[in-house]
């Protein structure tokens, strides 16, 4: 292997990651507003936000894995982030969340751009990066109508 072929693959690697992290941030922040909800609304907000999110954040991390393994290369390890302070409120938490998945799904459309993941991935990357986009694709449009519900 090339050093052009290795150091692309670390840095489509790379990039995976940078999306990972979003998503944590995003689940933090949601799982941060689910406990300030009543359980009508929690469950809404889990339906809508958080079962999207978690499904396209562990659908990342398998393809962040199963490349990485498939290659050679060494996974990296993810820790969950802490939330922000509580004075955000629901709102801003909510908020938060769509910014950070919203970052994720920047991430993984400039990667797909790049022709990175076809030229040193493979097809199994390509198949789980445009899954996650697609677990994400709608978490800004629900979280509009989540916010304007809440507090009625």
């Amino acid at each position: 292997m090339s050093y052009s072929t290795a150091q692309g693959r670390q840095d489509l690697l790379d990039a995976v990651a940078d999306a990972i992290d979003d998503l944590a941030r995003a689940l933090t922040a949601l799982g941060a507003a689910y406990e300030q909800l009543d359980e009508h609304h929690a469950d809404e907000l889990e339906e809508r936000l958080f079962g999207p999110v978690q499904s396209a954040y562990g659908r990342a991390r398998r393809a962040h894995s199963d490349f990485a393994a498939r290659h050679g290369l060494a996974p990296r390890a993810f820790e969950m982030p802490t939330a922000s302070a509580p004075s955000s409120g629901v709102k801003g938490f909510v908020e938060e969340a769509v910014a950070a998945a919203g970052n994720a799904d920047a991430t993984l459309a400039t990667l797909q751009d790049s022709m990175l993941p076809i030229e040193v991935g493979d097809a199994e990357l390509r198949a789980g990066l445009a899954n996650v986009r697609e677990l994400v694709a709608d978490v800004s449009r629900h979280a509009r109508g989540l916010i304007r519900t809440f507090g009625r």
